[in-house]
């Protein structure tokens, strides 16, 4: 599952980086990536992130994925590879042992799902959405705590500016 889940993932940075409007360049962008699928393969992991077609800026119709707003597509698009080497943190915000984590688009759920596997012993659970974790962490432990254990799986983590003088 977890190679499905990178595919996906990797999927996801293909279309949102590169105007693309064939399964077949689709499948030679995949393959560049390291990922050698079939057609139908694709077509399933295409219908799972509900990809569709809409025309682009030159009217010729490409992949995009749903709420394209929040897939802005680059102008010197990276590999997905090299995309997927970055954790995908903005930002952190604590209210009590309450958090919100922001993330790119498309990266929260990986990255809540890493927290909860990696037995964070202050981290109670997460919810997560798109681009937004909602962390709970047990109550008398400090958010530099917090932050200091969600490095491990954050490399690039820090708090919010305007919470540091607010923490409990």
């Amino acid at each position: 599952m977890k190679i499905k889940t990178r595919r996906l993932e990797t999927l996801k940075m293909i279309i949102s980086s590169q105007e693309l409007s064939s399964q077949n360049e689709v499948l030679k962008a995949l393959a560049k990536e390291g990922y050698t699928l079939t057609q139908a393969t694709l077509s399933r992991d295409m219908k799972q992130l509900k990809v569709a077609k809409a025309a682009s800026m030159n009217g010729k119709y490409v992949y995009v994925l749903p709420n394209e707003t929040m897939y802005r597509r680059v102008t010197r698009p990276r590999r997905a590879g090299e995309m997927l080497l970055t954790s995908g943190f903005v930002s952190i915000n604590f209210s009590g042992n309450m958090g919100v984590i922001k993330t790119r688009p498309g990266y929260a759920s990986s990255l809540a799902y890493n927290i909860d596997n990696s037995d964070i012993p202050d981290v109670i659970g997460t919810i997560a959405g798109d681009d937004t974790i909602f962390i709970v962490a047990k109550e008398g432990v400090s958010h530099d705590e917090v932050i200091a254990e969600l490095g491990d799986v954050i490399p690039d983590i820090t708090i919010a500016e305007e919470n540091i003088d607010e923490e409990a």
